[in-house]
């Protein structure tokens, strides 16, 4: 799988890379790591807005997993944002029903914190590795993309 490494000095940097992955209009899985506080909700929120989104983007930290139809062209495109942070047991994936947002059509499904999960989640599609530097310079590491 080809990875790529960029850095990202401003937070324009990170809505511009967000507004590149919207364009791919990608479907499947996509895991998305870094320490707290190096910016994967803010990407993610970038991201959706990018693909057309309206309304305001949670973090689903509490809820697991935040929902969204993205009316995009073409019809509606399913979009599910995860956060796995607080999961007690990758169990609770199945009381959920998580891995029929994998199985749906045309779904993409961004998961945080897939590390609390790898034992039972399939690979995933592509991945996004966030590295937050003391100047607050981002490093991100695109694992499975095509060139962005």
């Amino acid at each position: 799988m080809s990875s790529q490494t960029l850095s990202l000095h401003t937070e324009a940097d990170t809505k511009a890379l967000a507004e590149k992955l919207a364009q791919m209009n990608l479907s499947g899985s996509v895991w998305l790591s870094g320490d707290l506080g190096a910016g994967k909700t803010t990407f993610v929120r970038y991201w959706l807005q990018a693909m057309g989104h309206k309304g305001a983007v949670k973090s689903p930290t509490y809820t697991l997993v935040e929902p969204y139809q993205i009316n995009m062209q073409g019809g509606l495109k399913p979009v599910y944002h995860a956060d796995l942070y607080r999961l007690n047991d990758p169990e609770e994936l199945d009381f959920i029903g998580f891995y029929e947002y994998l199985d749906e059509p045309n779904s993409l499904v961004i998961i945080e914190w897939a590390s609390q999960a790898s034992q039972v989640l399939p690979k995933p599609d592509y991945r996004i590795d966030i590295i937050r530097h003391l100047d607050d310079k981002r490093v991100v590491t695109l694992t499975g993309f095509e060139e962005v």
